[in-house]
């Protein structure tokens, strides 16, 4: 068999937005007018296609991303044009925070974004959060302004909102006719033409002559985009300084080069609610997005020399590489390891190698994903995403590639978990069972993470917020049958040092026999936050023989797990080992270890180890009346208020809060602002605990 599509007509797509911005609404009707599904799925109905887990139809929120494929012709919508059809891999991804890395590891996959916003609230907290998510990975993307048909909703502050806060690139390329219960039309800058939908759920797109009250307008719109195009070509530019009209069709070949090269960010209209819109935002991805041909090759290394740099291009004959970026497990066919091919093609039923955990895997089944529904494929070739049925050692972010071209692709780095809680099985025999599934939830999940509590042998689970692992116990119980008692929410500390010191330990032990002997001199030296770990070996001359190194290095590192002020683990700092002795029959690694932990536990006294807790970013909407209340309550939580910003209708508090002072802070808002209030927070770093507040946790007062 060959290729169905030419690459260059694959686009690979994310839907990523604040939480309730509309993403999973929109992507119900991007699967309906491309003829996946023939009704739409409802998020307030909880019948959304995209959130298929009882949990995501439950709370109208989604929680895992979603995989389909789709096609589309631009421009044609009655869809008889199959010579211009394109193939859309499209990944609905989660807006609410606690889920961040759903949306971390779909932008690594994705060659485009289509990011929505609430036309009222225009940019919220995680828009800017996802924003610089896709920055980080360099997704080219277009805006899509959703809800304009809601009461306070805008276009231009909207816009304003995004050219204020997120890029001055952003360009509009269409203009609503009417706001809020009045819109009823687009206008489209590029044809100057006026559209609207009408029909069954808005699938008829009639494009019409602009209105005359809205012709002044669009014209002095549309003059805005044509500059801010011609202005990244030179040639356009020259073009259009001599007076010369410019054709639809160089404006977006124009256009589609520079949001490739992140120059430009194409700005959409409507409301995916009322079918206003989706069609040409569906248009825009084919037109403006890139396919797998247009991004650069990826980079990875040798794996068996990791200073060996290597590239692979989307081309069918090079050897096969892909990511493995989730996985999910199916009721009906077990796992299934998410994958995006970046080149070659590989049939069913031959030997992949992972080249990070070095091990050979046999694929089975590839399946092309339709949300939860699947379709059995032969092959997979460059640019496809497919779910690989059954394979035993590949985790999220670990390389499936030709055994004859290994390459290790870039990893994936996911956010640390900031929260923890205690669970024990309601059933003593369900111990078993539990630690099973949770290891499967942990497969799934890389921010969610499980230990055992060495002191009191209970569980322990870590995640992103208390509704990250709400999802989990509550998923132990329906999917795996672990009923589970579960204990407060306690959070992630962490310890470092303050300043730069010295430390030394000389570790004998002199018993009948053979002795023990270990001698290690090292210096403390503080990092900035967020730096992590470093161990430098600066030993010369031999005072230490080599063989003992890696268990002076793994001893520091498990003193530093343990921490020294509250048994939090120690981050952020340099250890250099400098000096030290060794004794010709005494000396072990055994030795060399305690020698190594102790010296660590003595040098981090000396240079002033405190706790670290987690700040959260906090965004609170609430009516004018509530916010003098509010601003009150999170400064009683030891907040910052940083801004406070006016919405139609609302006030918008943005702060810094610890998250210990924030447990359970949706209800007392609740009750604050008469239940009129919101709120979303987000890890955003880790600060020095005040000394008060430290000695209460080291004494084990504060809960």
């Amino acid at each position: 068999m060959s290729r169905q599509y030419p690459i260059e007509k694959y686009r690979n797509i994310g839907i990523i937005a604040h939480i309730d911005a509309g993403k999973t609404t929109t992507s119900e009707r991007v699967l309906f007018y491309t003829g996946i599904s023939h009704k739409i799925g409802e998020v307030h109905e909880g019948a959304a296609i995209m959130d298929w887990m009882e949990q995501e139809r439950e709370r109208g929120i989604t929680i895992t991303s979603a995989a389909t494929t789709c096609f589309w012709s631009p421009g044609d919508y009655l869809k008889k044009d199959k010579t211009n059809e394109h193939r859309i891999n499209l990944i609905d991804t989660p807006g609410h925070i606690d889920f961040t890395a759903e949306v971390q590891r779909s932008l690594r996959v994705l060659d485009g974004a289509v990011v929505v916003f609430d036309g009222v609230a225009g940019v919220e907290a995680q828009s800017e959060t996802v924003w610089r998510q896709a920055d980080r990975y360099h997704v080219p993307r277009v805006c899509f302004i959703n809800k304009l048909d809601r009461m306070g909703a805008s276009f231009e502050k909207s816009l304003q909102s995004i050219w204020d806060k997120l890029t001055i690139n952003a360009v509009a390329v269409q203009y609503p006719i009417g706001q809020e219960e009045d819109f009823s039309a687009i206008i489209d800058l590029m044809e100057m033409k006026a559209v609207k939908f009408e029909g069954e759920m808005g699938k008829d797109v009639i494009k019409f002559d602009i209105p005359e009250s809205s012709l002044e307008e669009a014209k002095k719109w549309r003059h805005k985009m044509v500059e801010k195009i011609v202005a990244e070509d030179e040639a356009l530019m020259e073009r259009y300084l001599n007076g010369e009209e410019i054709s639809v069709e160089d404006l977006r070949a124009a256009l589609r080069k520079a949001t490739i090269s992140y120059k430009l960010i194409p700005v959409l209209i409507g409301t995916s609610l009322r079918n206003k819109g989706v069609q040409l935002v569906l248009d825009a991805v084919v037109y403006y997005l890139p396919s797998p041909v247009d991004v650069p090759a990826i980079k990875g290394v040798d794996p068996n020399d990791e200073e060996i740099k290597l590239e692979r291009h989307p081309k069918d004959d090079e050897p096969f590489s892909a990511l493995a970026f989730k996985i999910a497990t199916d009721p009906f066919v077990g796992t299934l390891t998410y994958a995006r091919a970046y080149s070659g093609h590989f049939n069913k039923g031959g030997y992949l190698l992972n080249t990070v955990s070095g091990e050979r895997e046999r694929i089975g089944r590839i399946l092309r994903m339709h949300s939860n529904e699947r379709e059995e494929v032969e092959e997979v070739y460059a640019g496809d995403i497919v779910a690989f049925v059954g394979l035993k050692n590949t985790t999220t972010g670990h390389t499936l590639c030709d055994e004859a071209g290994p390459i290790v692709l870039e990893k994936i780095v996911f956010p640390e978990p900031v929260i923890s809680i205690q669970v024990e099985p309601k059933a003593k025999a369900d111990q078993e069972k539990m630690g099973a599934s949770l290891k499967k939830l942990q497969e799934e999940d890389p921010t969610f993470r499980m230990e055992t509590n060495q002191e009191s042998g209970e569980m322990v689970l870590s995640g992103m917020g208390e509704l990250h692992l709400e999802i989990i116990v509550d998923r132990l119980k329906r999917e795996f049958g672990v009923e589970t008692n579960v204990g407060r929410p306690q959070v992630s500390y962490r310890e470092t040092i303050e300043r730069n010191a010295d430390a030394e330990c000389k570790y004998v032990k002199q018993t009948g026999g053979r002795g023990q002997y270990g001698h290690v001199k090292i210096k403390l030296e503080a990092l900035e936050r967020g730096k992590g770990f470093e161990f430098v070996n600066e030993i010369k001359g031999g005072s230490i023989p080599r063989e003992y190194i890696p268990a002076i290095e793994k001893g520091i590192k498990e003193a530093m797990a343990k921490g020294v002020v509250a048994g939090y683990p120690l981050v952020d700092m340099k250890v250099i080992l400098w000096d030290g002795s060794f004794h010709e029959v005494d000396s072990s690694e055994m030795a060399f270890k305690i020698a190594g932990s102790m010296a660590l536990q003595d040098g981090a006294k000396k240079a002033g180890a405190h706790l670290l807790e987690p700040i959260m970013k906090l965004e609170v909407v609430v009516p004018p009346d509530f916010l003098g209340d509010v601003i009150g309550d999170v400064s009683a939580r030891r907040g910052q208020i940083e801004e406070t910003e006016d919405r139609p209708g609302v006030k918008v508090i943005y702060a810094k809060v610890p998250l210990s002072e924030m447990f359970s802070y949706t209800t007392s808002l609740r009750s604050l602002t008469q239940g009129r209030g919101t709120s979303s927070m987000e890890f955003d770093h880790y600060e020095k605990v005040p000394g008060n507040i430290s000695q209460e946790i080291v004494e084990g007062k504060r809960k």
